[in-house]
């Protein structure tokens, strides 16, 4: 079973930075994929970052060379380093995992971040 607990949000001034961590609390986390999405008022989900169980990453166009997501299997941990952030970085984040075995996506509750000016 895939339980995922996030956290590290909050409010941050732009130009700073914030690490977020999702807590998988299964026992599978290394064979699962995993990503960060976000959730701006008034707009669809989008995929901000996501990380094989081998670890190859992929990012949104607009994050790239500001955001770095990594995973540790050993703590079953996701992170995401988010560094130079913008107003429009604004958002509830989520963790989300597809497991191989199970063929099921799974979501955290999300964490709030919002960038002020």
């Amino acid at each position: 079973q895939v339980q995922l607990a996030e956290s590290g949000g909050g409010l941050v001034q732009a130009g700073g930075s914030l690490s977020l961590s999702c807590v998988d609390s299964g026992t599978m986390f290394s064979v699962n994929s995993m990503g960060w999405y976000r959730q701006a008022p008034g707009s669809q989900r989008e995929l901000v970052a996501g990380i094989t169980a081998q670890g190859k990453a992929n990012y949104l166009e607009s994050v790239k060379g500001r955001f770095t997501i990594s995973r540790d299997n050993a703590k079953r941990t996701m992170y995401l380093q988010m560094n130079s952030l913008k107003l429009e970085d604004t958002g509830v984040y989520y963790c989300n995992a597809w497991s191989p075995l199970s063929r099921a996506v799974y979501w955290g509750q999300g964490t709030q971040v919002t960038v002020s000016s």
